[in-house]
């Protein structure tokens, strides 16, 4: 109990005796200063008293996929800056292979009685995952907001940046410097962002049947675009459109391992522009998604849900903005 009442004092930044009196419900407190003990309680992984459970704190939760990517943290800085802006204290819970899984980590925010969640890149984004979970939020009337496009059913506001802006902006380019074999490296079967980008892929290039030799799906790493990329320059593709930047930098390995040049044979374009995309080699031409602006909206919006107000269940669309660096280049002559 002496443990307990040290640590949440030093995060509450009050005395112990201070603790106390809220944890027994005595009188003398401010709100202001009840709220910050009992997030801090929160934080901590204590369970608060009886009496207090059914009292829900300022405590957001952000679930991502993982932090190796360099957009997820990105993401995660503005979202936690804005909450911490708006008097909430963000909870993050990122997934690790063989780790806690976002079922577990909804679960785990229920208990701790948080006001609310943010989701990206979560199992909503794939058509044929589970999404339990996300119902048992939808049953206990919690507010949630996604961040990009996710399965329709669920009924969460959205927050996503515009893919078939993002599909235009890449193929413009590419057509632009003469290329006319253009294929895809997309995430898995199902995965709801990537539908969207080969669906304006097709409009775009008016793409048949004859042209799925065009599109190879990956995992979301550099070796599984690598093995996909591999195929589509070995049928003569000049330019990859990339539903990631992480898998832009496979396809560059792939490209590289076959003896092309990158952007001399090959043009390659990711989609993100997540951190030291400038620093890679060649430095990569790659679709900007607006993450401080998403990030913003997306906290706006379950804030808005907290306080009572009404939030309709649509889908804010985001233009994304094409940055042209060394990774595309004229077709080569044939």
């Amino acid at each position: 109990m002496t443990k307990r009442l040290t640590e949440v004092a030093k995060k509450a930044g009050v005395s112990e005796a201070t603790v106390s009196r809220v944890l027994n419900g005595r009188d003398g407190v401010s709100e202001a200063t009840r709220t910050a003990v009992l997030t801090a309680l929160d934080v901590l992984g204590y369970e608060r008293p009886t009496k207090l459970r059914g009292e829900r704190a300022r405590l957001v939760g952000l679930v991502l996929p993982e932090l190796q990517n360099p957009i997820f943290p990105a993401l995660a800085e503005v979202v936690t800056g804005t909450l911490a802006q708006r008097g909430y204290t963000p909870a993050l819970c990122a997934r690790t292979i063989g780790g806690v899984s976002e079922m577990d980590y909804v679960e785990m925010l229920l208990d701790h009685q948080v006001s609310g969640v943010i989701f990206a890149g979560g199992s909503y984004a794939l058509a044929d995952a589970r999404h339990d979970h996300y119902r048992r939020l939808t049953d206990r009337g919690l507010p949630v907001v996604l961040v990009n496009a996710g399965v329709d059913e669920l009924g969460f506001p959205r927050v996503s940046t515009d893919d078939a802006v993002a599909v235009e902006q890449a193929y413009g380019h590419l057509r632009s410097l003469g290329h006319e074999r253009i294929g895809m490296v997309l995430g898995p079967e199902g995965h709801v962002p990537s539908r969207r980008k080969l669906d304006a892929m097709i409009q775009a290039a008016g793409w048949g049947e004859a042209d799925a030799e065009c599109v190879e799906r990956s995992s979301f790493s550099m070796e599984g675009a690598r093995v996909a990329a591999t195929k589509l320059v070995e049928r003569g593709v000049t330019g990859i459109i990339c539903a990631s930047d992480v898998l832009a930098l496979g396809t560059i390995r792939a490209a590289r391992r076959l003896g092309r040049s990158v952007p001399a044979d090959v043009s390659v374009v990711g989609f993100d522009d997540s951190a030291f995309m400038t620093c890679t080699d060649p430095p990569l031409t790659t679709v900007r998604q607006p993450i401080e602006t998403m990030g913003q909206a997306a906290v706006d919006l379950l804030v808005t849900q907290i306080e009572g107000a009404g939030v309709l269940q649509d889908e804010l669309l985001f233009e994304p903005e094409l940055v042209v660096r060394g990774s595309t280049a004229p077709a080569p002559r044939r």
